[in-house]
């Protein structure tokens, strides 16, 4: 089979800036891949490293992706162990295939693509001053989330635990789950009484306490069971099988965070899974800030991977953070991530 592959890169801009541990992004770059094969059937994906924190975030981004496009179009097939130092473009790949070859952007058929059920979601609470992080947790409460998902690692630490106090005094972990993301905010020598400080709010799990790369002060916050630890910047880079096992089997996380756009496309998603179920870790999926074109892929891959009854809330709750993003049909109500069959008629 023969393809022709477009790039168009694009800008897409924050409603309000975006702030983690590691900075504040205002804008998002994407590249967007169109492939068309000999009957003129088309499929459309996103290529989206993000900034100093992708395996293949590159100056040159551009002139590499179209080499690896070029490479595709004459091999007729995307290369997995070729592609494995590359995941944005893998996934972007992966997904330009799939829309392809399903017709629609409902990618895999399952009761989450043909409009029967929603995928949960939880809420996400980006970081900003008390005051802003308050409001926007209120928010998301009155919006009927469920479970929600805070970023720390900003503003000083005792504002953040007055914050899970506010929470905790209305809500209980029965009524409602909370997540908190470092972005490995956290030194090693801090990190246990951290942890034992955000315990007394009964914390669902905290992801990236540390810096990634000290597997063994990993491993040791792990062995700890202060709070439940889940991977995610920690899978980033690790892309052979080998080197994902020994990760796995060394730090022995209660959960991996998966984002295919970092950790490996669609195939390195799956690879990631089938180990972590091996091991008895617990997973989910979420966006890594791509535009709804990726975030639709994603959603529609947990629901393959994650099957029709998925209780985990996964990290899918990103498609209303851009001002100028694409049009797709999936939307939020309430909790849950759902796919709209009749916009396809």
């Amino acid at each position: 089979m023969k393809y022709h592959i477009d790039i168009a890169p694009r800008t897409l801009h924050f409603k309000q800036p975006a702030g983690t541990s590691r900075g504040v992004y205002h804008v998002r770059r994407s590249w967007f891949i169109t492939i068309t094969d000999e009957q003129g059937r088309q499929g459309v994906g996103e290529c989206a490293p993000l900034p100093r924190l992708s395996c293949d975030d590159m100056p040159d981004y551009g002139e590499q992706l179209r080499l690896v496009c070029d490479h595709f179009c004459d091999a007729g097939e995307a290369d997995l162990q070729r592609l494995r130092p590359f995941p944005s473009m893998l996934f972007g790949l992966e997904t330009a295939l799939q829309h392809l070859h399903a017709g629609s952007f409902r990618l895999f058929d399952t009761p989450f693509g043909r409009g029967e059920t929603g995928i949960p979601i939880n809420g996400l609470v980006w970081m900003g001053t008390h005051d802003e992080m308050l409001r926007r947790i209120d928010e998301k409460i009155s919006g009927g989330f469920r479970c929600i998902k805070l970023k720390i690692g900003a503003i000083d630490f005792d504002s953040e635990l007055r914050l899970l106090q506010h929470i905790r005094r209305v809500f209980k972990k029965e009524e409602l789950e909370i997540r908190v993301d470092a972005n490995g905010a956290f030194n090693p020598e801090e990190a246990q009484k951290k942890l034992e400080l955000l315990a007394a709010y009964d914390i669902h799990s905290i992801e990236q306490p540390i810096r990634q790369g000290q597997w063994q002060e990993m491993a040791r916050l792990c062995r700890a069971g202060i709070i439940p630890i889940a991977l995610d910047e920690e899978l980033i880079g690790v892309n052979e099988p080998s080197r994902k096992e020994a990760l796995l089997d060394t730090i022995q996380p209660a959960y991996i965070i998966l984002k295919p756009s970092l950790h490996g496309g669609m195939g390195g998603t799956k690879e990631w899974l089938t180990m972590a179920r091996q091991r008895h870790i617990g997973s989910w999926m979420t966006s890594a800030l791509e535009s709804n074109i990726g975030l639709n892929a994603i959603a529609h891959l947990a629901a393959l991977e994650y099957g029709p009854e998925i209780s985990m809330p996964q990290g899918l709750g990103t498609g209303q953070l851009f001002t100028d993003n694409i049009a797709v049909p999936i939307e939020i109500r309430h909790d849950k991530l759902f796919y709209l069959v009749k916009s396809e008629e």
